[in-house]
């Protein structure tokens, strides 16, 4: 795996126009939060939360909601050190703050420490619906509650332990695959029956949110590791695979038990799977 010092990855992401301060960067390209948001700043937070959380209690897995609810993140700006201390007691977890994108590698050393980076920044009020840079509201809102449960947190540390080594036999897609259609667009079973959604890119998108779950067109597919880290995706638009899972125990143990060595390299170089057709 490629690595980078934070200073070019700083020049990096300045050139890329990225909106992060990634010149203050430590070592593990984390910062600190700063909490001196403005009084505007605070407003859109409430917009988002306030807006989001009517869709959520309908359409949110109840261990998104729990999770919501035992850590308290919708009257302000989380401070993440508050928010740290709870998750500590809960899972063993702490938030840390980035300037927003970081680097793969460290990126899985922090989950694999049970670290989960969170961007400092917040977007506009003209950025509502959508925004290219995933921010602090997609972390928080959506990434950080279900690392309240126990069991996916425990995935998302293993996932953190063995991307690097998936990756050095040549799996850089599939693992990325794999995160990319269970912690951010994940569905899952609710008593059996019900459909819910816990993926962090549906909790803080409105549209898709509502999409994913009841949209007579969504694609909804029964989990299966291999065949999620063999499907594509698009990053800029409504997935055309949602894949279900029936718990996060499901996910931990296929996770726990799969050959990784073997699924990679039966397909590496192999065209990945259409998602309208899974």
């Amino acid at each position: 795996m490629t690595t980078m010092s934070v200073a070019e990855y700083a020049r990096d992401c300045a050139a890329q126009g990225l909106r992060g301060d990634y010149s203050v960067c430590r070592a593990d390209f984390t910062v600190a939060q700063g909490y001196d948001y403005s009084t505007e700043e605070q407003a859109v937070w409430r917009t988002l939360c306030d807006r989001q959380t009517k869709l959520t209690r309908k359409l949110a897995h109840h261990s998104y909601l729990d999770g919501v609810e035992k850590l308290g993140l919708l009257d302000r700006i989380p401070d993440f050190e508050d928010v740290s201390a709870k998750l500590r007691k809960l899972t063993g977890w702490e938030i840390v703050a980035v300037p927003g994108l970081i680097p793969a590698a460290p990126f899985f050393d922090h989950l694999a420490n049970r670290r989960f980076p969170v961007t400092n920044w917040l977007r506009t009020r003209q950025e509502l619906d959508y925004i290219v840079e995933p921010d602090m509201f997609h972390d928080f809102f959506g990434h950080v509650p279900v690392l309240s449960q126990p069991v996916f947190a425990d995935f998302m540390q293993m996932y953190g332990r063995k991307a690097g080594d998936i990756i050095a036999l040549g799996g850089d897609e599939m693992i990325t695959r794999l995160y990319w259609y269970t912690a951010e667009y994940g569905l899952m079973q609710e008593d059996g029956q019900q459909l819910k959604a816990f993926g962090a890119g549906l909790m803080s998108s409105f549209t898709e949110l509502q999409f994913a779950v009841d949209g007579k067109d969504a694609h909804h597919v029964p989990f299966d590791l291999e065949t999620v880290m063999r499907t594509g995706y698009e990053i800029d638009k409504f997935q055309r695979a949602y894949f279900v899972l029936p718990s996060f125990d499901a996910l931990r143990d296929a996770f726990q038990t799969a050959d990784f060595e073997a699924i990679v390299a039966r397909r590496k170089g192999q065209q990945a799977l259409d998602p309208a057709t899974v």
